[in-house]
């Protein structure tokens, strides 16, 4: 018995045809509707009636017609319309080990506000190679709130006019934005940050893993634009890394894909401290004992890695042995994600990436000794904002994906 498939009804036409408008504007500039028309395939009329119905919502707006100087034109001039880019705004939230950051953006992606702030009591001890930590989930979801609602406030926007906010954690976070929290590491992140915000400002909350929003943030406006394959490696505490595969971002089963806590089994790497951790300690290692560096005027208040690296540049023993030693592991990495994966590019991303581009060629020339595949590798130009970055791409996918089911601030205040 075959079944008669009924077509699609007017309805359902119309969204589709306000879908295709919405998403050919949002990728232009100022269009007429001549080519609204040639974009999408719509009449005249239709294309009108679209454009009205997207600026009575608020997402468009129609800009003033004016001839060009000097020329004469013949009838009416077209009607031109564009992105009304502040009729709702994002959120990109990075939560750290340290601080939590909020990047408040327009719905064309460029950030109006912006705010970081640290979380109370909490150090990272080279010696100890872990975060100490005094804080309450509540305490840090405290903090968390009040980072977010300063980047607003600095950003000279509402809270009820936030349509998304993406946030990244430093845990593995499945489909469903549910935090894996089998690692006491993990749990510091599983604060219920969902529910809160929720609670809180009413906000549609994406949770994702930090190093995955790394991944889209450096695709967007990265090292890695146009690249389908590639993995991106947070290196400055921990490593964690972001899988793009054929252009789609990887997470598996419960969130876990790009988890490199394998590394712990591979000789010469033994663990998942990153660069600027283990530089640090390289370093308070050289210290303790008597040799002659220029490392031992930052005694008091600390060596850091970016002293390491300056060093090096300066030519102290010491520290070109730290960068190469940095270089060897991060080969034993690379080849080792580069085996599993085999991308085209593998990105070093993170705060350290501003200091690692010199450890670019020693990986290079080691990288083939641990893989039959070595990728080009580069360094993140977004540093520390990469995350940061990679969620605000995020939650510009959540409402260009769910544009015409979100109510907008302006219409309600017109209704």
């Amino acid at each position: 018995m075959s079944s008669v498939i009924s077509p699609p009804g007017p309805q359902l036409l119309r969204r589709v045809s306000a879908t295709a408008v919405l998403d050919f504007i949002r990728a232009s500039g100022a269009v007429t509707v001549t080519q609204v028309m040639q974009a999408t395939g719509l009449a005249r009329a239709t294309a009108i009636s679209v454009c009205e119905e997207l600026m009575e919502r608020g997402w468009i707006r129609e800009l003033e017609n004016q001839r060009a100087f000097g020329q004469y034109q013949k009838g009416r001039p077209a009607r031109r319309f564009e992105l009304n880019e502040s009729a709702g705004y994002v959120m990109g939230v990075d939560v750290g080990i340290a601080k939590a950051t909020a990047v408040v953006s327009n719905l064309r992606g460029e950030t109006v506000g912006r705010s970081s702030q640290p979380f109370p009591g909490v150090q990272i001890r080279a010696e100890e190679r872990i975060p100490g930590v005094q804080m309450t989930a509540e305490e840090r979801l405290a903090v968390i709130d009040r980072t977010a609602m300063t980047a607003l406030q600095n950003a000279g926007v509402s809270a009820d006019k936030v349509l998304a906010v993406s946030v990244g954690i430093a845990a593995p976070v499945d489909r469903n934005g549910e935090v894996l929290a089998t690692q006491r590491f993990w749990e510091l992140f599983d604060v219920d940050l969902k529910a809160a915000f929720q609670d809180l400002h009413g906000w549609n909350v994406l949770l994702e893993n930090d190093a995955n929003l790394a991944a889209l943030g450096e695709r967007w406006r990265g090292a890695s634009v146009g690249v389908d394959d590639v993995v991106v490696i947070l290196s400055s505490e921990r490593f964690g890394s972001g899988v793009i595969d054929g252009g789609r971002l990887l997470h598996g089963s419960h969130g876990g894909a790009g988890e490199l806590a394998f590394l712990k089994q591979v000789e010469g790497v033994g663990d998942t401290f990153g660069i600027a951790l283990m530089a640090r300690t390289w370093a308070t290692e050289a210290l303790a004992g008597k040799a002659k560096t220029s490392l031992r005027t930052h005694t008091r208040q600390g060596v850091e890695a970016e002293h390491v690296f300056d060093a090096a540049a300066d030519g102290d023993d010491v520290a070109v042995k730290i960068l190469d030693r940095l270089a060897d592991r991060m080969a034993r990495v690379i080849g080792a994600v580069a085996t599993i994966f085999n991308p085209e590019l593998v990105v070093i991303g993170g705060a350290v990436a501003k200091s690692a581009g010199v450890l670019l060629e020693p990986i290079a020339e080691r990288l083939k000794e641990f893989t039959a595949t070595p990728p080009r590798i580069a360094v993140s130009p977004l540093e520390d904002s990469i995350v940061a970055v990679g969620a605000t791409r995020s939650a510009l996918d959540y409402v260009e994906k769910n544009s015409l089911d979100l109510v907008l601030r302006t219409q309600e205040i017109a209704d």
